[in-house]
């Protein structure tokens, strides 16, 4: 069966992509597409392009979203209601610790939400402190006087 022109171009660019991943000289190269602007059916087309591999396309599947550390979720939300509640202050600050040090460890995400946390329960254990010593203090003064 006798090729057109375009068949010959579509060999050209299988010896061109050949030619400059590499996988052919620069006399090969030339030799070939010599030939291929002189071969007049597709088996001489064939020939010339049969012995060189083709590239496999490469397809990409997306990559999924990186997760967020449950730890962290945990963190922010003991944090949060530790505002209210004061007593779930205290599980923000070690679960915040536990999250950052896994996030460290395996790259997920969710590092601000854990440092939220931490931010939470430390400015609410603090709070806590300092209203549980002002009690004392108040009950050491009433029972001076």
């Amino acid at each position: 069966m006798l090729a057109g022109d375009a068949d010959r171009d579509r060999a050209v660019n299988v010896l061109k992509d050949a030619f400059t991943d590499g996988r052919l000289t620069q006399a090969e190269y030339e030799e070939r597409i010599d030939r291929v602007y002189h071969a007049r059916t597709y088996r001489e087309l064939d020939l010339l392009i049969g012995d060189v591999p083709r590239p496999v396309p490469r397809t990409f599947a997306p990559a999924a979203p990186p997760r967020t550390n449950n730890y962290a979720i945990a963190s922010l939300a003991c944090g949060i209601a530790g505002t209210f509640l004061v007593v779930p202050a205290f599980p923000a600050v070690v679960l915040g610790h536990m999250a950052r040090r896994q996030i460290r460890r395996t790259g997920e995400q969710g590092d601000g939400l854990a440092v939220g946390g931490l931010v939470l329960g430390y400015v609410v254990s603090a709070a806590a402190a300092a209203f549980v010593a002002l009690i004392v203090v108040l009950v050491a003064i009433a029972s001076n006087s």
